[in-house]
């Protein structure tokens, strides 16, 4: 009885020992996994950076006023003057009176089809 106890105690302790072991390889193996996605995520930081950077530099009010006189006769677009903007007590909103009437409503509040 007792070789039989301490046979499956070894047995335990082995299997115990394996899985211990498996379980070493595959927490390495996420750890390294966690690593290069950590180094990703600082790459496509970086990467988005310079966009960012890029599309500022593209978007200077002064490069886009010189496109916009440069292709003038294709687009017609015409530069941004202070003139153009204005007040917002100057916008007319629509009043009361303008409120168009309900004609030939249709009632939704019947029997559904089935």
């Amino acid at each position: 009885m007792r070789s039989l106890f301490l046979v499956s105690a070894t047995l335990a302790v082995f299997g115990l020992g394996y899985w211990a072991y498996g379980q070493n390889y595959k927490t390495q193996a996420a750890l390294g996994e966690v690593e290069a996605l950590n180094h990703q995520i600082g790459r496509m930081r970086e990467e988005l950076a310079v966009l960012r950077a890029e599309w500022a530099y593209l978007n200077r009010p002064d490069r886009l006023r010189d496109l916009a006189e440069l292709n003038f006769d294709r687009l017609g677009l015409l530069p941004l003057a202070p003139e153009q903007f204005g007040r917002i007590d100057q916008i007319a909103y629509p009043g009361e009176e303008t409120v168009l009437p309900i004609s030939d409503a249709i009632d939704v509040t019947g029997v559904l089809p089935q």
